[in-house]
């Protein structure tokens, strides 16, 4: 990659005389005083290259990269083949952009194509698009592109991501749209409360397969249950967990959305991150975003067309589902190199080492008094504890040990998670310091 090198004062002061003026505030004297904001920055002066790079080096130093990690909660370690790391590096992807005048750029087209495909096969849905920004945005997204004149309520399971049920609130709010939370019952969606939340304005409920607390969801029932009363079947999803599990398509799930940062994307303090979005074919015209075609060209040729994009996106503003038009790119090429490297057979592996060293490490971990799981029912790579200690203590113990232990909820109690990445090793260590905090 290039270095960036920015015009001299001497060129600046040649575009300005072409316009007619002699400096940059010039430019701004029609624009009246009071509406005129301060544009100086409040940031520090240049520096040389060597010594931005020095400060940045002690600014990074100061991470601490836990060699060992149990928590979860949304955002996932798992081993990335250094193939997914490479390709998306490659400059013909790392450098691309949005394309505008797309049947040019058909190596990006058959890249997004190789993705929805994909998607839909991992999904079990017919539809996918391009992706959107992650999977909080897909949800409300999701929920969106339900709504219909005499249906505008959204009811969300609590048992979601609490970031989710955020990210759906603010764009129900900005829709003038009600949100319902539904309640928990054992960690799981309360079914008796959702047969009485639904009635004829429910547009969808959401619910979230493995959820927040790491239980499987019956999510079959759940799809009976809203389609018995005419609403939507919203499923957001673990992709990794979909190596074991029933796809949304099985369950009946007209959307089915997904946080693809499980599919070779390492942490990163947060993203970016990948959202994932199919439907049925039925709801395929009310999908935001993109969706890439294959068809051929004038000499008999593969090509790529994008295919479907809806215009109102751009030109209705207020007026439309879904403002959404870009897409998460790299990171949804990271993905599809990441179950190229996999295979049918990996993906299944990953989520078999997942659920087995998990309910290893619950066994262990839940026979420690004091730290006996919470809820009863099948879980794929997360459950919660109890602790009997003070939570945050209990983290600071494990990080002297080079552990990042799992996440502190509400009530002390304690949700941990566990991937093909963690050895039986460190899950005997894991459970030898609780051990000994416990026995304090």
């Amino acid at each position: 990659m290039g270095s960036y090198v920015p015009s001299n004062q001497a060129e600046r002061q040649a575009m300005l005389q072409s316009l007619g003026v002699s400096s940059v505030k010039e430019l701004y004297d029609a624009i009246p005083p009071e509406v005129l904001l301060n544009r100086e920055l409040n940031i520090p002066e240049g520096k040389a290259e060597m010594a931005v790079r020095d400060q940045m080096e002690a600014l990074a130093a100061k991470n601490v990269v836990f060699p060992s990690v149990f928590r979860g909660a949304g955002a996932y370690r798992h081993y990335i083949p250094s193939i997914a790391k490479y390709i998306p590096a490659k400059e013909e992807f790392l450098t691309s952009y949005t394309p505008y005048q797309a049947e040019i750029s058909q190596g990006v087209l058959q890249a997004i194509f190789e993705f929805q495909t994909d998607m839909c096969e991992l999904m079990g849905m017919p539809v996918a698009n391009a992706s959107v920004y992650d999977g909080s945005t897909a949800a409300a997204e999701a929920a969106a592109m339900c709504r219909e004149r005499k249906r505008q309520k959204t009811l969300i399971s609590a048992t979601a991501q609490p970031d989710t049920i955020q990210v759906v609130r603010t764009y129900c709010e900005a829709a003038n749209a009600e949100l319902v939370v539904v309640p928990a019952k054992d960690g799981r969606t309360d079914k008796d409360a959702l047969r009485q939340l639904l009635d004829d304005t429910t547009a969808s409920f959401y619910v979230q397969q493995p959820n927040y607390y790491g239980l499987l969801e019956d999510c079959e029932e759940l799809g009976q249950i809203v389609h018995e009363k005419g609403a939507k079947y919203i499923m957001g999803c673990n992709p990794i967990a979909l190596g074991m599990l029933k796809t949304p398509g099985e369950c009946g799930a007209d959307v089915a959305t997904a946080e693809g940062q499980p599919l070779g994307m390492p942490l990163s303090f947060g993203g970016p991150y990948l959202g994932i979005m199919t439907c049925t074919e039925k709801m395929m015209r009310k999908m935001p975003g993109r969706i890439v075609g294959q068809t051929v060209d004038a000499a008999g040729e593969r090509c790529f067309v994008l295919t479907l994009q809806a215009r109102e996106q751009h030109i209705r503003r207020e007026k439309a589902s879904s403002n959404i038009c870009s897409n998460q790119a790299l990171c949804a090429l990271t993905a599809t190199v990441y179950l190229a490297a996999m295979g049918p057979g990996g993906l299944a592996e990953v989520a078999s080492q997942c659920y087995s060293k998990a309910h290893y490490a619950a066994q262990q971990i839940s026979a420690i008094p004091g730290f006996e799981l919470q809820y009863q029912g099948e879980y794929f790579h997360e459950f919660v504890t109890g602790c009997p200690v003070c939570p945050e203590k209990l983290m600071a113990e494990l990080e002297k040990h080079g552990i990042l232990g799992g996440l502190p909820l509400e009530g002390g109690q304690i949700l941990w998670c566990v991937t093909e990445r963690n050895s039986k090793e460190e899950i005997d260590t894991l459970v030898q310091i609780l051990k000994e905090v416990a026995a304090q």
